[in-house]
């Protein structure tokens, strides 16, 4: 299964959504601004805006979380680095899903949800590899897969550029065109990785 061209192809852009998701919420912490324009101390202390006001106005720990965040997803669609990203990002996205389903996030946790069974999909992709962590000896391989083409490298790094970017210098109403371009660009790498894979045909 693992040297179907499709399904490591679908790993690849897993990691690049997933990573992108966490990059792309990380740069407003960095910054040292809120999520939102208004601030949520007026809030009920046990709402989710009065909790997001308390970690905002932490101060160094909301930077923290959002370096943490921008580290974990540009592991991730680096692709290379890809396993230690996916590690990594686990704890994080177990305590963002328990803190959505601890508040009233209404339709919030669906989604860290489905990023928390990502992140074990692909925890469970690079099993063979990661088990060695439970100090089991992994699974040597003389394979070569589509995944391990530098192109999706390149393009990692290229969405990473535009996201960051894009985030900085365009008003949050024009990221749409950051949206269309970065999707534009997975269209195209997706075209041309897929049209390589004759390449990484498995062979022992």
């Amino acid at each position: 299964m693992k040297h179907k061209a499709w399904i490591q192809i679908f790993i690849i852009y897993l990691r690049y959504l997933i990573g992108f998701a966490f990059i792309f919420a990380s740069i407003i912490k960095i910054q040292g601004f809120r999520f939102t324009t208004e601030s949520g101390a007026e809030n009920p202390i046990d709402s989710a805006w009065h909790f997001f006001e308390t970690l905002y106005q932490s101060g160094i720990y909301w930077r923290f979380l959002g370096l943490a965040q921008f580290i974990t997803g540009t592991l991730l669609v680096t692709q290379r680095f890809a396993k230690l990203g996916a590690v990594l990002f686990l704890p994080i996205i177990v305590n963002v899903f328990v803190i959505t389903i601890s508040y009233d996030f209404r339709g919030t946790p669906v989604i860290t949800g489905l990023m928390l069974i990502s992140t074990l999909v692909l925890l469970y992709w690079d099993w063979d590899s990661l088990k060695v962590l439970l100090n089991k000896t992994p699974k040597a391989s003389t394979h070569k897969r589509l995944e391990h083409d530098s192109i999706w490298i390149y393009q990692g790094f290229l969405f990473l550029i535009i996201t960051v970017l894009s985030k900085i210098f365009i008003n949050n109403k024009y990221l749409y065109i950051s949206f269309l371009t970065l999707f534009i660009l997975g269209i195209i790498g997706l075209i041309i990785g897929y049209n390589r894979r004759k390449l990484y045909s498995i062979r022992a």
